[in-house]
């Protein structure tokens, strides 16, 4: 059985105002090519197929394009939420999409409840174990709120999605072909940066122990840069479709392709896709940019000029795009004049706010009860829900 694993399009993406939906596009037509070519059985999307729980139409246009051609070809799909899309939303579409062979799956369920999807492929069954992204909020109850600290709810949250892990496992068929999909941070994943840092943090972080060693493969979701996860199933994310930010400047993006039998562990393959816009950091110092900037005038992708300066000069930006419209970001970096500076934070490093409202209370040694960090915690993820 040939399988495609794909994840983290982010339809709708706008990388300071720009819209990448066309390079998305693009890509998702060098899926489809490599499908019909190679005869894939079935495509498995793991999760952040929009960018925004309302995305554009034209967003939701090219997704349901891509279903629909693969239900041309007779191609079953199953796709999961991510944490950047709207679980009701892709919940609700779910019968409408299944009209085009794709079996959608919004919140997390155990197996009974649909969490386990079973395809007949042109080469066999196929059981996919689906667990979306899976909120805290909405995976801890309000017994647990009011009765648990914080250490003890986010022990409680770990251990009700490892469950469901286990419980969709022991729904595999023998005479199956056994995979999981899920949408999750994996401890020791490696992030591109441009990752959504809240729910990549400690609290949405699991050991790899949690995802049952009966999987055949396990197709992964939410962390952009492709990797296989040390595991003792095979653990792969097959990352984003394009160079979502600038912290993924160079990499490579793709799909992975499984090739997998009944019984045995799946053999797998990265196949990477065409670069339409490939974004590129240029540093220079003020007194080279125009060497700098004669350089990459007719530079194809997308730029982020680091200007070290000793005072940013007026107009630095429109001088730059005057020559280079192709640039999105334009930052001045101040010269240093002390011995030690200060280390310059990396786009990887991660902001978390809890931990940052924590530290603000510590600092000024003062007490914080659990009640006020819970209430925080969950003001903090409704705010950051609506306004994805």
């Amino acid at each position: 059985m040939r399988l495609i694993h794909t994840s983290d399009w982010h339809l709708g993406r706008k990388l300071r105002g720009v819209d990448r939906t066309s390079e998305i596009e693009a890509a998702l037509a060098e899926i489809i090519a490599y499908a019909k070519e190679f005869a894939v059985d079935a495509v498995l999307v793991a999760g952040d197929i929009f960018d925004v729980p309302n995305p554009t139409t034209e967003a939701e246009r090219v997704a349901y394009e891509f279903f629909y051609q693969l239900n041309q070809l007779s191609i079953p799909s199953v796709a999961i939420a991510g944490n950047h899309d709207s679980a009701n939303r892709i919940d609700s579409l779910a019968q409408l999409l299944s009209l085009a062979g794709v079996r959608a799956l919004g919140r997390p369920r155990v197996a009974v409840d649909g969490g386990m999807i079973e395809l007949d492929t042109a080469s066999g069954k196929l059981c996919v174990g689906a667990l979306p992204f899976a909120s805290e909020r909405r995976m801890i109850t309000v017994d647990d709120l009011w009765n648990l600290d914080v250490l003890e709810q986010r022990s409680d949250y770990k251990n009700t999605v490892t469950y469901v892990l286990q419980n969709l496992a022991k729904a595999f068929k023998p005479d199956a072909v056994n995979v999981m999909m899920a949408h999750m941070t994996i401890d020791g994943a490696k992030f591109a940066g441009s990752e959504a840092a809240y729910y990549s943090g400690d609290i949405y972080s699991f050991s790899g122990q949690s995802i049952p060693s009966e999987c055949q493969y396990v197709g992964l979701g939410h962390i952009h840069r492709p990797q296989q996860v040390p595991n003792a199933a095979p653990t792969y994310y097959s990352g984003s479709l394009i160079q979502v930010d600038f912290g993924e400047v160079g990499e490579e993006k793709g799909f992975n392709l499984i090739e997998v039998e009944t019984g045995r562990p799946a053999k797998v393959q990265f196949q990477p896709l065409s670069c339409q816009k490939p974004l590129k950091r240029v540093e220079c110092h003020l007194d080279n940019l125009d060497e700098q900037l004669e350089a990459h005038r007719d530079y194809v992708g997308y730029l982020k000029f680091a200007i070290a300066v000793d005072t940013p000069p007026i107009g630095l930006a429109d001088r730059v795009r005057k020559v280079c419209p192709q640039t999105v970001m334009v930052e001045p970096k101040l010269i240093s004049t002390n011995a030690v500076s200060e280390p310059e934070l990396k786009e990887h490093q991660l902001f978390d706010p809890i931990a940052e409202f924590q530290k603000f209370y510590s600092d000024r040694e003062k007490k914080l009860s659990p009640d006020v960090v819970t209430a925080f915690k969950d003001l903090y993820m409704e705010f950051s829900e609506a306004a994805h």
